[in-house]
């Protein structure tokens, strides 16, 4: 038999970020916080699903109301298309950002300033990047599932015109990732509850103003350009382009800008909790 006391200890073989970014920083645990999230919603199931609603709500409010006074509007090709059909995939990407902000600015901040959440994780071997990863992977999770909903709602009621609609889910997921990962960087920066006014007074008029409701035709030239700077512009256009399956190269832009807007999100929030907590 051979002798195993004298065999070579092998390494173990550990991921590329674990060998790459400096010891502390990540562990490869982000799931425990999917689990401690899970764990908590699953005796509140009922805040998941009030969430689900309000997008429902305005998409019947204009399906019965308002899209029987605006029959039909400009489609991504100028060509005339259902009002009610043109606005579902906005209330999808509004949807979606509202899911991710709601969870990474309101509910993270109580978790970072107040129930001092973060500091015992980080007493474990979790690091900062496992928290910006696993708070981003939940508030994704909830996004997710508030599209899903959206999604049967509009298919039952025939708004989603092409087989390309199917990619609508993980485009939201995208909305969500890019939204989650700058509200945890920006909400770090917050001092108090009274400084939340702030994140409603950017959500609302970008909420109004991202082509949600009217063509980016109608405004100004000078606002066009502004509107063009908002996120949810961009994920507002990448989400018509696939529901309608009329396709441009600005829909290549608008996926960047969104992919570039995680990948701050997520190096500023890495960053954030690292200063605040363990500094």
């Amino acid at each position: 038999m051979t002798d195993l006391r004298n065999a070579p200890i092998l390494p173990q073989r550990r991921g590329i970020l674990l060998r790459v970014l400096p010891s502390g920083m990540y562990s490869g645990r982000a799931t425990a916080l999917i689990e401690r999230a899970l764990t908590v919603y699953g005796r509140s199931w009922g805040i998941l699903v009030s969430g689900a609603l309000e997008p429902l709500f305005y998409l019947l409010a204009f399906q019965v109301g308002f899209g029987k006074l605006v029959t039909t509007v400009p489609g991504p090709d100028g060509q005339p298309m259902s009002y009610v059909a043109f606005v579902a995939p906005a209330l999808l990407a509004s949807s979606a950002m509202n899911g991710a902000v709601f969870e990474c600015t309101y509910n993270l901040f109580f978790k970072l300033r107040y129930a001092k959440t973060y500091d015992a994780m980080l007493a474990t071997p979790v690091g900062p990047l496992d928290v910006a990863l696993g708070e981003i992977a939940w508030a994704m999770m909830r996004g997710g599932l508030y599209s899903v909903a959206f999604l049967a709602v509009t298919g039952v009621m025939g708004l989603l015109t092409s087989w390309w609609a199917l990619l609508l889910l993980p485009a939201a997921l995208l909305v969500s990732f890019a939204f989650a990962a700058i509200s945890i960087t920006l909400v770090s920066f917050l001092k108090s509850t009274s400084q939340f006014d702030y994140i409603q007074l950017v959500l609302m008029p970008m909420f109004l103003f991202s082509t949600t409701f009217f063509p980016i035709t109608v405004y100004p030239e000078a606002l066009q350009w502004l509107v063009r700077c908002f996120p949810l512009y961009h994920g507002v256009e990448l989400m018509r382009g696939l529901s309608t399956g009329i396709f441009s190269w600005s829909m290549l832009g608008n996926l960047a800008y969104l992919l570039v807007l995680a990948g701050i999100g997520i190096w500023g929030a890495t960053r954030r909790i690292a200063k605040l907590l363990l500094t």
